[in-house]
């Protein structure tokens, strides 16, 4: 059956590198990241004539959901010449609503595919770590802020999907390079035998 594979976490969970990994191992296998729209964004900052900053009121309501419709619509595309779509994206706020979730259940289901979220367990030291090693300047406002932007930060797997037959969850753990051995190797083995 074919399958659309929503790879998810709070940002610096590791998902990039997760999801390249998982990509890797799969093979043949579509790969999308929601981090190539930023070139996009930033153009709609700069016309807007608005600082960058992805934290801010302004991308809430001009970008953000927008992204997120973007690379959901590609994915969809996608699963009409691909049997796995591998999406790279936190989906934080859609995999914790109930509506969203069924809608885009049901709009995955119409193209055949079934959902499968693989969502990314990283400490938040870890996180800050790593946001802070990768030097973006997307994360400008999140280190400045830490411990306000931490708050906003919801790290708990998501529930819907848990309780719900129709999806498939699987935990990747990637606090250190043991746990990510261990993930990488048991959630590759439970794709390739769905």
């Amino acid at each position: 059956m074919k399958k659309l594979i929503l790879v998810s976490s709070p940002p610096a969970c590791g998902k990039t590198y997760v999801s390249r990994k998982l990509a890797k191992a799969l093979g043949n296998v579509v790969y999308l990241d929601k981090d190539t729209l930023i070139p996009l964004s930033k153009q709609i900052f700069r016309v807007a004539k608005k600082p960058y900053n992805r934290s801010s009121d302004f991308f809430e309501e001009n970008v953000r959901d927008y992204e997120y419709e973007t690379i959901l619509a590609l994915g969809l595309e996608a699963l009409g010449y691909a049997d796995t779509v591998i999406i790279n994206a936190p989906f934080t706020r859609e995999l914790r609503n109930p509506e969203l979730l069924s809608e885009l259940k049901k709009r995955i289901s119409d193209r055949g595919a079934r959902l499968t979220v693989i969502w990314v367990v990283t400490n938040e030291d870890v996180c800050r770590e790593r946001m802070m090693k990768r030097h973006s300047d997307r994360d400008g406002y999140k280190i400045s802020h830490w411990n306000d932007y931490v708050k906003t930060i919801d790290f708990s797997v998501p529930a819907p999907p848990n309780d719900d037959p129709e999806v498939d969850l699987l935990l990747f753990y990637n606090s250190s390079e043991a746990e990510f051995i261990k993930s990488m190797h048991d959630v590759t083995c439970a794709l390739q035998n769905e």
